[in-house]
């Protein structure tokens, strides 16, 4: 390998952003009592650890239905997310640390601007934009067993 080829492995491997490469994250399945008191599933991904919280959903071009991320925090609080390299229209509840979902934001790819918590939170669900919708999921419905993913 010559030389100037390992040189300029080297620079495009420290100006590459360590978010390009994928993490790992369990998957588990959830349910969520809806409005009309039907069960509904989804399968997410959990980011529990500051660096999977921080990379969240960014540089991934699609989602499986019925698919998402729970973000699992140590305590209730205001929470902030953006869509900084997040190319999927995302909805986002927030959810308290019963597992009752305080606010529902819908929010823009690529955006830098911050979707904050109305509420303390203890979780934040993103899913496709209008899964929530879809599912007639609303303020007030409750993720069955949320204690099961608490730090």
């Amino acid at each position: 390998m010559s030389v100037f080829f390992k040189a300029l492995t080297a620079i495009v491997l420290l100006f590459l952003p360590v978010y390009s490469f994928p993490i790992e994250l369990d998957t588990v399945d959830i349910t969520i009592l809806n409005s009309s008191g039907r069960d509904v599933a989804a399968k997410v991904e959990i980011a529990k650890t500051m660096e999977q919280r921080s990379r969240g959903l960014m540089f991934r071009k699609h989602l499986p239905e019925n698919r998402g991320m729970l973000f699992v925090f140590e305590r209730e609080q205001q929470l902030y997310f953006w869509m900084k390299n997040t190319y999927i229209p995302l909805s986002i509840a927030y959810i308290d640390s019963q597992g009752v979902i305080v606010s529902i934001l819908h929010m823009e790819p690529l955006q830098e601007k911050t979707y904050p918590s109305v509420y303390k939170s203890k979780y934040a669900l993103e899913m496709k934009r209008g899964w929530f919708e879809k599912n007639n999921i609303i303020a007030g419905c409750r993720i069955k067993s949320i204690g099961r993913f608490s730090k």
